[in-house]
């Protein structure tokens, strides 16, 4: 038998002789059981090396294309059915979408332009001459829990130890954590509440009492649990704050019945109305109090990077829990926080990000104040990076989305936050990653699309 082949410019030559012999085994041009040329008479004829032949019959081979026989040679395999090949169709053009450009008012995002990059550069590079190449104590670097235990002390009014601060990967994560670490227990959440915490306990198969919120933001549970999770300083995602007759009531309500609190702090640094609210944990010092705190409000997402602070016995079982537990986070990434923050850069950055947020959360109002009509109303922006619009009857949340990402906006639904019941006119709107220049024109375009979809 001999084979002709060509071999195009650019292409390896075992692999032209693999497709153009597979080509042919499939077009049955080569019958089943026939013999192929040896490598070493393939390889005179072509004028290759008899390497290049052994590749590509080693291939067809390990395809299941060819079979070998001991000091016999090659065969093409046998198939019981055909090889069936997609006849060659000429493409439909598809003319590309056009890009539309993305303005994103979604809740929780934060203004990454602002982010001092070169400042933590800088640091980063220092930590790395360090040579930081082992793991940290799965508890994380005690250069950072000293750093959060002053700066919780400082700016919230919480004294703790650094033994009592334990660093995870994210909110999610440490949830998970503490669920495992409790083991089969009834929990309460806030009805609407943050969802993605409230998934963690769907997928631990806990009992769930989901507390519907009121004017004081959290209620107290109605059913026994252990464990009941509240963001008090900014209810997400209604933006109310808890009162200090509330804080009192439900620190009462704990201590009765022997459950902790899990008080997320997501954002309480920013607030644009009076002082910072005192958390849960200023009242209690960690009594009855797990709090949890993160660097992706003040910092930036993409740093990944979580804390909780336990109370002092909790603190002391967790640990012993977790002991054979590895790090869940870069040690390098907790070395430059810690550095960040002890060389004053951490204070800095967010009274900066402070007045700058203070700065869009006027204007958002300010625009959507001037573009919207009376039937909107606006709550839950005295704190956060975010607020919420109550629709009038005439627009659903869905088409109120809808409306914004056909105009190259992106808006929250809050429906996603409840879990019993649901919400048709509830939106939110972030303000946190949109450049300030961007928010009036963005609001006059969503409002004016908005109000047209009525008529």
């Amino acid at each position: 038998m001999e084979l002709q082949f060509q071999f195009p410019d650019g292409v390896p030559k075992y692999i032209a002789i693999y497709e153009q012999l597979k080509e042919k085994i499939i077009n049955k041009q080569i019958k089943p059981n026939e013999k192929l040329p040896s490598k070493r008479k393939l390889a005179e004829q072509l004028n290759i090396s008899i390497q290049t032949v052994q590749n590509a019959y080693e291939q067809l081979l390990s395809e299941g294309f060819l079979y070998s026989v001991e000091r016999s040679g090659y065969f093409v395999a046998k198939y019981n059915e055909e090889w069936l090949r997609v006849p060659a169709t000429k493409k439909p053009s598809i003319k590309p979408a056009e890009e539309k450009t993305i303005f994103n008012l979604k809740n929780g995002q934060v203004d990454a332009e602002a982010f001092p990059y070169k400042i933590w550069e800088k640091i980063y590079k220092n930590q790395l001459q360090s040579h930081p190449v082992h793991n940290s104590a799965w508890q994380g670097e005690e250069s950072l829990r000293k750093e959060i235990a002053q700066y919780l002390h400082m700016a919230r009014g919480i004294a703790c130890e650094p033994e009592q601060i334990f660093l995870f990967s994210g909110t999610q994560q440490q949830l998970q954590a503490l669920c495992i670490f409790f083991g089969n227990i009834s929990v309460a959440v806030e009805e609407p509440g943050y969802f993605r915490a409230t998934s963690i306990f769907q997928q631990m198969h806990y009992d769930i009492e989901y507390v519907p919120i009121d004017q004081a933001g959290a209620a107290v549970p109605s059913k026994m649990v252990k464990l009941y999770y509240v963001t008090p300083a900014h209810q997400y995602p209604l933006g109310v704050v808890m009162p200090i007759e509330r804080k009192a009531r439900l620190l009462q309500w704990a201590k009765e019945v022997d459950a902790y609190l899990i008080e997320d702090d997501y954002d309480a640094e920013f607030r644009y109305k009076g002082l910072p609210i005192p958390p849960l944990s200023n009242l209690d010092q960690l009594q009855r109090v797990i709090y949890f705190g993160t660097f992706s409000k003040t910092l930036i997402p993409s740093i990944r990077m979580s804390y909780m602070a336990l109370p002092l016995p909790l603190a002391g079982e967790f640990q012993k829990f977790y002991q054979n537990q590895k790090p869940t986070v870069s040690r390098i990434d907790q070395l430059v926080v810690a550095e960040f923050m002890r060389s004053g850069h951490f204070a800095k950055h967010i009274e900066k990000m402070r007045t700058l947020y203070r700065k869009k959360r006027k204007q958002l109002l300010a625009a959507l104040q001037t573009n919207l009509t009376d039937e909107f109303k606006i709550f839950g922006d005295t704190a956060g990076l975010h607020i919420i619009i109550q629709l009038p009857p005439w627009l659903e949340e869905g088409r109120a989305v809808q409306i914004a990402s056909e105009n190259g906006i992106a808006i929250d639904p809050v429906s996603t936050c409840y879990q019993t019941k649901t919400t048709n006119h509830l939106v939110m709107v972030g303000f946190g990653a949109i450049p300030i220049e961007s928010i009036f024109p963005v609001v006059e375009t969503l409002a004016k699309a908005w109000l047209e979809s009525r008529e």
